[in-house]
């Protein structure tokens, strides 16, 4: 039977490091108070991670009320959408992205008119290759620990915002079957995120690379080429996310790119990778206290078990994990009532 993620010292870390860093699974009472609009949406982001879903929904309200920020409100409103999106609300899901697209591209479009930036190919996303420099950062917020972080913890603008939004519309409309609209969106993600990022540090800085963007486009790129039936572009595009995810700062992305490359392997028909992949998974959602991903993985696991003692405990292990987020305030789309 699995039992809830170790606990982790009790000192406080900085909620960007919770959100973007090795330091996850905190509770709300964990984390330091926000000092700023920014740092609650790292918090919402941190609690959301760890699946403290009501405490990630109060963080989000208390950012929403905080700012008119219009990068900020709609970074809230596409994480509002994850969560929905994580227990299988589809659709408020993408009422959700789709306000946060609202409030950012119209702007987007309006500068990539004025400057005419280079369009991108369709399809593979540039620079997927690499994940991208870090440059310096002065005159923000918890500098310190953001900038250990490096493009994770800059603070995002119009575009990472749009993005955000547009790679949470695909994941939503591939949750109810529209795999055709998922790729166009992707597909449409993929000029924004060729796009210059904020330098920090000397005028002549290079810029970071979006790469926490571009780790969550391809995860969306894997997970709609399994849809589709496709496993050979599936295990390509979770591999390149796996890719970008091991060269950033966050044990959350790994995770999670390792999870989709265990899925993608198993749909070629790699099932020991698949199961040597799921099994050390699970040993790091239990030890960074990423439930909703324990759960995956666990889902993953009974579908990969070859005998039923395997299966009764991935079984006993989604269920567990079920009961906790149920606990913290997630209610899945199939519960009963």
């Amino acid at each position: 039977m699995i039992v809830p993620g170790t606990r982790l010292e009790s000192d406080s870390c900085p909620a960007v490091h919770a959100a973007f860093g090795a330091r996850t699974g905190r509770t709300a009472a964990e984390l330091p108070e926000p000092a700023e609009p920014l740092e609650m949406w790292w918090r919402a982001v941190a609690l959301g991670g760890g699946g403290h879903y009501a405490a990630a929904r109060a963080a989000l309200r208390r950012l929403s009320a905080a700012t008119a920020d219009p990068v900020l409100l709609s970074l809230a409103a596409s994480t509002q959408g994850s969560l929905l999106r994580q227990l299988g609300w589809h659709t408020g899901a993408a009422a959700c992205d789709g306000r946060a697209a609202a409030l950012v591209l119209p702007s987007v479009a309006v500068a990539a008119a004025a400057t005419q930036p280079k369009a991108s190919a369709s399809g593979r996303l540039p620079g997927a290759d690499a994940a991208g420099a870090r440059g310096n950062r002065a005159g923000y917020p918890a500098e310190a620990a953001a900038a250990e972080l490096g493009d994770y913890g800059r603070r995002p603008d119009p575009i990472d915002a749009a993005a955000d939004a547009l790679i949470g519309l695909a994941a939503d409309a591939l949750g109810v079957g529209r795999t055709a609209l998922a790729t166009r969106l992707l597909d449409r993600c993929t000029t924004l995120l060729d796009r210059p990022a904020p330098g920090y540090g000397s005028p002549d800085a290079e810029a970071p690379a979006r790469s926490r963007a571009r780790v969550r486009w391809h995860w969306v790129r894997a997970e709609t080429a399994l849809a589709d039936g496709r496993g050979a572009p599936a295990l390509a595009a979770a591999e390149a996310a796996l890719a970008l995810a091991e060269q950033g700062p966050s044990v959350r992305h790994r995770i999670k790119s390792r999870l989709l490359v265990a899925a993608a392997a198993s749909a070629t028909g790699q099932i020991a990778r698949a199961v040597a992949l799921a099994d050390r998974i699970d040993g790091e959602c239990g030890a960074s206290g990423s439930i909703p991903l324990r759960w995956a993985c666990a889902m993953l696991r009974g579908g990969l078990a070859a005998g039923p003692g395997a299966r009764d405990t991935a079984t006993a292990d989604a269920e567990a994990c079920r009961t906790l987020i149920s606990r913290r305030g997630g209610r899945f789309r199939d519960a009963p009532g």
